[in-house]
């Protein structure tokens, strides 16, 4: 738990002392993004990217900064790709961090090892993806950051082996799925933002999600959705719907969204990391909590309805006027996170020894 002295430092953190650490950060993460953080022009991209075999997966990642810094780990979300973190990784790298991308399975330049491996994807076996990654790469701790799949992902890793995260960023709060709470119904408006997820329950999604031209539209129309103020452009959207290509994609986001409401079965090989997570456990590592304002599925209530799942030193912060792809629409705030994590992380630290 956060003790007195830890906390004083924490709600510093959260006010003058973040500015001021904000001021450390350039004052643009690329040429296409401007003085506030918000992309303004051409995309620009990751350039060479990696890979690694990582468990059951080649790994297609992205890395930026130098290569013994302290690890940041940034995962994204659906329907986006590693691209939700061009202009976040150069303002961590700047900063000495050395930042890792991964497209997650189904994604990219992400593929499976082998034909006979199942094409699930529970949310346990994405996390596994990520620590696989991480042995790979011999990376031991690092920071997760996240959105979307990729604060599920986090979280969960924060939850069940807390000794390999140094410290949390999920936007959302606290994701990780309680299926049998997803089977009672929920207000007509918030089922109303799912309606991807009852599509995918049906023949006529799955068709949408198999067919690549049907699946790329239906993408771009949940970026609309979802990031109503974000204006971005056909080529930045383009540079992303490549990763919606692979050969595995429709497979894993139709697996995924129909486990998630008991329409299929897990594999058992994750079913006793699952039983763990059905019990919605706490989550003690330091965590910066974002909500982006403009995101449909951000609960109301300034982060108090998933607070007390987060038992460490927190920060919470609310971001005005941005949707769901929160680190490509505000990556300076974004970035900002990682760092303020990254100090919780090290307050709590001194405050133990």
């Amino acid at each position: 738990m956060i003790n007195r002295r830890t906390f004083s430092k924490a709600v510093g953190l959260g006010t003058g002392a973040a500015a001021v650490a904000l001021s450390g950060l350039p004052t643009h993460a690329s040429a296409a993004t401007g003085a506030t953080g918000q992309p303004t022009g051409a995309p620009t991209g990751f350039g060479t990217l990696k890979q690694v075999k990582a468990g059951v997966l080649d790994v297609g990642y992205a890395e930026a900064g130098p290569a013994h810094g302290p690890v940041v780990i940034l995962l994204h979300g659906w329907p986006y790709d590693i691209h939700s973190y061009v202009d976040v990784a150069p303002l961590l790298a700047e900063r000495g961090y050395r930042v890792l991308v991964p497209y997650l399975r189904g994604h990219g330049g992400t593929r499976f090892l082998s034909l006979h491996t199942p094409r699930t994807a529970e949310q346990s076996a994405i996390a596994l993806d990520v620590l696989a990654f991480m042995d790979a790469l011999k990376v031991d701790k690092a920071v997760l950051a996240g959105f979307d799949w990729g604060s599920r992902t986090a979280d969960i890793i924060a939850a069940l082996w807390p000794e390999r995260v140094t410290a949390l960023v999920s936007t959302g709060g606290y994701l990780i799925t309680h299926r049998k709470a997803q089977l009672e119904p929920a207000a007509p408006g918030v089922e109303h933002n799912w309606w991807y997820q009852w599509y995918f329950a049906t023949d006529r999604g799955v068709k949408a999600m198999e067919n690549v031209d049907e699946r790329i539209a239906l993408c771009r129309y949940t970026w609309t959705l979802v990031s109503p103020d974000w204006d971005f452009s056909d080529a930045t959207f383009a540079r992303t719907a490549e990763a919606f290509t692979n050969p595995d994609y429709a497979a894993i986001v139709l697996y995924n969204y129909r486990w998630r409401i008991s329409l299929i079965e897990g594999d058992r090989r994750f079913d006793r990391y699952e039983r763990q997570l059905a019990a919605q456990p706490p989550i003690g590592v330091p965590t910066v909590t974002l909500d982006p304002a403009l995101d449909p599925f951000t609960a109301p209530g300034d982060g108090a309805s998933y607070r007390g799942h987060f038992t460490g030193p927190y920060l919470h912060r609310t971001i005005a006027d941005i949707g769901h792809n929160l680190p490509q629409e505000a990556p300076g705030a974004f970035a900002q996170a990682v760092v303020d994590a990254a100090h919780l992380a090290s307050v709590d630290h001194a405050d133990r020894f």
